[in-house]
């Protein structure tokens, strides 16, 4: 009846996601507070020991530990956290880390094109699920984990009543609440990327369908179409990856032929749970279609050879030792591949307030200052268990914060609210995940760099995040980034608890 009379409801919002962080006194956090108090300890210890001279020595040292630890950026890094980071750089640099060499002409014994960094070591298998489809298994030995990746063609937002993008919305939200509870999965990712068209599909599917007795006006018609078309037109593609653990409930060691048979017959259901979402027909993808994305996303120019390839009937057989760069050189601040230059950024934090549901679409979508854009969202789903500790131990510590002050301020009582209200939406049987977001932005040349950071400073701007570029690891970022299902924080050198406490 309200629809009948013109009432139309208030268009959906969406927002209520906060940084999980530790209590602590005067925003020190759980370590910076432990390291206060051991430092007063220190201090009388000194002034029992070696009276004002050593109190004062003490003082100055505890003192200037926790100006490092205070003392933050628009990003929440502390000063601590921003010389660890420089050094940890000049060491790799030092080290001649940065440089990457393969190939025949590489370091490497075996003369492949191995991947470089965090993907080094994995492996690629390609097996069967339930319903005949290929699919690419990609394992991590130092790690445990296994991959696997699902194409999406989602259809986009144009044209498309708000209702059905509110219904799409909510069951991509039950979609993430449901990989809590399923066996074994520790993170997912989505991978949105836009790049240029290189027109040679079209000229190919015009061509195949061209009649010989086709009138010449029409003919002339098509032959300009294929040539203007390409010019300005994106390819936006999407993929989402699926990370499972490689050891079943006692601890043991799975083998790859027996996480293949399991994910054979959970692919299914997997792929159809993802069409309710607007992601379109899902399907596994395979291995030479892995193969031939990582290979493009570190050589932008064999896109063109791939399609001149497919054109003509064949199809380029890349093996997983054949992906990689030639070359690579991580700087502080880009990544030098190959035919390219790419830059990656950080999400540090997530839109405040609420926000609609294409808060995400200028920065998803192509843009012409960047010849390739990736935008990755990285999820990690808890267990029923583990998200109600955690959101009980988030409420505590966000109303520690908020009462820690006699005069609190209003973000502490808005984020103690926030806390409350996740703990009521959690013990109503909402799930919980841990997510961030990874933009990667490719150029050709040099020169186009300023362009493509002015670019993406104002496309973070119209998503309202907050992006910083991961310094001093872009050639790690750039591997996070792709659709890999590289779980980043099992490979940290720093746990990820003592993070947090910082």
């Amino acid at each position: 009846m309200a629809a009948a009379d013109g009432v139309r409801s208030a268009p959906r919002t969406y927002g209520n996601w906060r940084a999980p962080a530790s209590a602590g006194i005067a925003g020190l956090g759980t370590l910076g507070t432990g390291i206060m108090m051991a430092g007063l300890v220190v201090t009388m210890i000194a002034t029992l020991a070696a009276g004002l001279p050593g109190a004062l020595i003490s003082l100055l040292i505890v003192g200037a530990i926790l100006l490092l630890l205070m003392t933050k950026d628009k990003h929440g890094h502390s000063t601590l956290q921003r010389l660890s980071t420089r050094i940890g750089w000049q060491r790799a640099k030092m080290a001649r880390h940065n440089i990457y060499r393969s190939g025949p002409l590489g370091r490497t014994a075996w003369g492949k094109f191995q991947l470089p960094g965090l993907a080094a070591a994995s492996q690629l298998s390609e097996f069967k699920d339930s319903y005949g489809r290929p699919f690419a298994l990609l394992y991590y030995p130092s790690t445990r984990h296994f991959t696997v990746i699902i194409n999406a063609e989602p259809d986009g937002a144009s044209l498309v009543d708000e209702d059905q993008v509110d219904v799409w919305v909510a069951h991509w939200g039950q979609w993430l609440a449901s990989l809590g509870h399923e066996p074994g999965i520790i993170a997912a990712s989505v991978t949105v990327e836009s790049a240029p068209d290189t027109g040679i599909r079209l000229r190919r599917e015009v061509t195949h369908n061209m009649q010989d007795d086709t009138p010449a006006i029409a003919r002339a018609m098509l032959s300009e179409v294929i040539q203007t078309y390409p010019e300005g037109s994106a390819l936006v593609s999407a993929r989402v990856a699926l990370t499972f653990k490689g050891t079943d409930r006692n601890g043991k060691r799975r083998k790859e032929e027996d996480m293949g048979r399991e994910l054979a017959s959970r692919l299914p259901a997997l792929t159809q749970s993802l069409n309710s979402t607007g992601a379109g027909a899902a399907r596994p993808v395979t291995a030479q279609e892995l193969c031939e994305t990582v290979r493009i996303a570190y050589d932008p120019a064999a896109a063109v050879l791939i399609d001149e390839a497919r054109s003509q009937g064949m199809s380029p057989e890349l093996q997983w030792t054949d992906a990689g760069p030639a070359a690579a050189q991580a700087f502080w601040d880009k990544y030098r591949h190959d035919s390219a230059w790419s830059i990656t950024w950080q999400m540090t934090q997530a839109p405040r307030g609420e926000v609609f549901s294409s808060v995400l679409s200028q920065l998803v979508g192509p843009h012409p200052d960047i010849d390739r854009k990736r935008v990755t969202l990285l999820y990690r789903p808890l267990d029923a268990a583990t998200a109600a500790r955690m959101v009980e131990a988030d409420k505590r510590n966000a109303s520690f914060r908020a009462t820690a002050s006699a005069r609190p301020s209003a973000r502490s009582m808005a984020e103690a609210r926030a806390a409350d209200r996740t703990a009521q939406e959690e013990a109503r049987g909402a799930g919980l995940v841990n997510f961030g977001m990874v933009v990667t932005g490719t150029v050709m040349t040099a020169e186009q760099l300023p362009d493509m950071v002015a670019a993406i400073d104002n496309l973070g701007a119209t998503a309202r995040v907050l992006l910083r570029p991961a310094y001093g690891s872009q050639d790690s970022a750039f591997v996070a980034g792709l659709p890999l299902g590289i779980v980043v924080q099992s490979h940290l050198s720093v746990p990820a608890g003592l993070r947090e406490a910082l």
